[in-house]
């Protein structure tokens, strides 16, 4: 991958740090990035935290505050995403329905996710892969007939689109990263998006200690200061949770990187189509569907499965400095990683066939808005001479 920041970011910063006495923890900045960002997106409230990690943890914290007496306890998640979703569930005492995906969008397969939702479904936590779009109209309109929350997990796909749309407007709730190979970047940092006032609320209350006063809701806190009149107003801690709050100089970086989110992602999108032009799709899995995708990394599939051939792949790939990451997102299948022994047995890994054809034989490599033509096709070039 390469760097996101630039000499514009630094002077941004440097603003900052030469204010008199200037406020680095949470502050006016963060409130004017969380602004800007939810303007950007297309939606009413956003909170600024310290990772995307964070933002899932959070997001699922809150559907388990908004439980109260429902029996729902399943979340369907894909066996493609990364740790933080699958364990988020677990943390807050879900139970993660795992469903396989779709080699052409690298995102849950729609069907065994309408085949998995019962009774005790309480929400489906989609993760829109690497910059591809994960939804289809038939799941939006189960999720609204069933009162199935719908959590987006768009931390790899600023930015792209379903039925011209942003990914991030249509669930509950969504989450952003702004890890530094992202679409954008604030060094480490994530986004809670929502049109929901109370989630919001709640967001703020999650990300800072459980502290009542993060709400920002006058009546609301009155009432509590009221009820728990022993408590000091300014220390009332509602909920169990931690500290995920971010800084001015995150959010200073953020807003910088938000103005020019929209020119590279055009620019990571043509990198794409230009990567796939000149793959050799006898070698290598090209039928993507790239409509409304916006990719911030090339995705590589083997045709092959032969483990010979991949391991000479890798070889080829390290000899020519070409960095990768085998398994595409997060360390290829979930269901393989140690983590989930305690949570999850018996796993019939047949039934996960496209996931585990990633996890062995799926990588992907980087793509950023100064890469230049020439370079992809001599990436291209390389990668197509390999004898698979």
């Amino acid at each position: 991958m390469h760097n996101n920041f630039n000499r514009d970011d630094f002077k941004e910063v440097k603003k900052l740090l030469n204010k008199k006495n200037p406020v680095l923890t949470q502050s006016k900045k963060v409130e004017e990035f969380e602004k800007k960002w939810s303007k950007w997106l297309g939606v009413k409230y956003s909170t600024y935290v310290n990772s995307g990690s964070s933002a899932n943890y959070i997001s699922i914290s809150i559907l388990k505050a908004l439980q109260k007496k429902n029996k729902k306890n399943e979340i369907i998640v894909p066996s493609l995403t990364w740790v933080s979703d699958v364990n988020s569930i677990i943390m807050n005492n879900f139970k993660p329905v795992f469903v396989d995906i779709n080699l052409n969008n690298l995102s849950m397969n729609l069907k065994q996710v309408k085949n998995k939702i019962n009774k005790k479904t309480l929400a489906i936590f989609i993760t829109h892969a690497q910059g591809f779009n994960g939804l289809d109209e038939e799941l939006l309109k189960i999720v609204k007939k069933r009162k199935i929350h719908l959590i987006e997990d768009v931390c790899e796909s600023h930015g792209a689109k379903f039925k011209g749309k942003k990914l991030g407007t249509f669930g509950l709730i969504s989450n952003f990263s702004y890890y530094f190979a992202h679409h954008m970047t604030t060094i480490e940092g994530g986004m809670i998006s929502t049109n929901n006032k109370k989630i919001y609320e709640l967001s703020r209350i999650f990300r800072s200690h459980g502290m009542l006063r993060e709400s920002k809701n006058i009546p609301f806190e009155r009432k509590m200061k009221k009820k728990y009149n022993y408590l000091s107003p300014q220390f009332i801690f509602l909920y169990p949770t931690l500290n995920f709050r971010n800084n001015e100089i995150g959010a200073c970086i953020g807003l910088s990187q938000l103005k020019k989110l929209n020119n590279n992602n055009k620019k990571r999108t043509l990198n794409f189509k230009f990567f796939l032009q000149n793959l050799d799709s006898k070698k290598y899995f090209t039928d993507y569907d790239q409509k409304g995708s916006c990719n911030y990394a090339f995705p590589l599939i083997l045709n092959t499965n032969s483990f010979k051939k991949r391991d000479n792949f890798e070889k080829v790939l390290n000899k020519h400095k070409i960095e990768f990451r085998r398994g595409n997102a997060g360390g290829g299948n979930q269901l393989r990683q140690p983590y989930l022994r305690n949570f999850i047995k018996n796993i019939n890994l047949k039934k996960f066939q496209n996931v585990e054809k990633v996890h062995n034989f799926g990588y992907y490599i980087g793509n950023y808005p100064s890469l230049k033509y020439n370079k992809i096709k001599k990436i291209c070039g390389i990668l197509n001479k390999i004898d698979l």
